[in-house]
């Protein structure tokens, strides 16, 4: 029998929609898990979507597949498979970081997620598909969501245009953040 990951989060003794976590460090980084920053029904309409796109998809809807992507809404902190998996196993304990990481592709391949291009460290994961750009602290590591809305307007060079199919634009700074004083040691 397959469950949602909140009717067997609760059959197990957890709480409803939570991950039983507030924050998982990771080599330095503080995975913090969002409470309130988005609106529950938010959160119950793309677990909704993730269903139906599974269902089209011919892909089972397990607790543990579930469990991932949540645990993705529910942060802003970009994380990488390994933080999810750090997050997931507080609840599912025998989870793979494989199967973490084959799930987090998968969303990517879904449409409802998107691999943070960077520069030589662990992929980073995104759920939040609004259109918006990254600022990633060189020291702590940290991705930072932000908007600019003239960046959304970016043309695709003409000399682009004929020969490849561009899929999506992103706009992606390095630097230091105010936490680390704006500039390294």
């Amino acid at each position: 029998m397959l469950y949602s990951s909140s009717s067997y989060l609760s059959r197990i003794g957890h709480p409803v929609g939570r991950l039983a976590i507030e924050a998982v460090m990771y080599e330095g980084i503080e995975m913090e898990v969002k409470r309130g920053a988005a609106p529950r029904e938010s959160l119950k309409e793309k677990l909704d979507v993730f269903r139906r796109r599974c269902h089209e998809m011919g892909l089972k809807i397990t607790p543990q597949r579930t469990a991932v992507y949540q645990a993705l809404l529910e942060t802003d902190t970009h994380p990488s498979a390994e933080m999810v998996y750090r997050t997931v196993r507080k609840v599912f304990p025998s989870i793979s970081l494989d199967t973490v990481n084959r799930t987090l592709l998968t969303l990517t391949d879904m449409g409802l997620a998107f691999a943070v291009e960077g520069s030589g460290d662990a992929k980073r994961f995104d759920a939040n598909l609004k259109s918006h750009q990254h600022f990633k602290c060189l020291k702590c590591k940290r991705i930072i969501d932000f908007h600019h809305e003239p960046f959304d307007q970016i043309a695709v060079p003409k000399n682009l245009k004929g020969r490849f199919t561009v899929l999506r634009k992103t706009v992606y700074f390095e630097g230091f953040c105010h936490r680390c004083g704006g500039r390294p040691d």
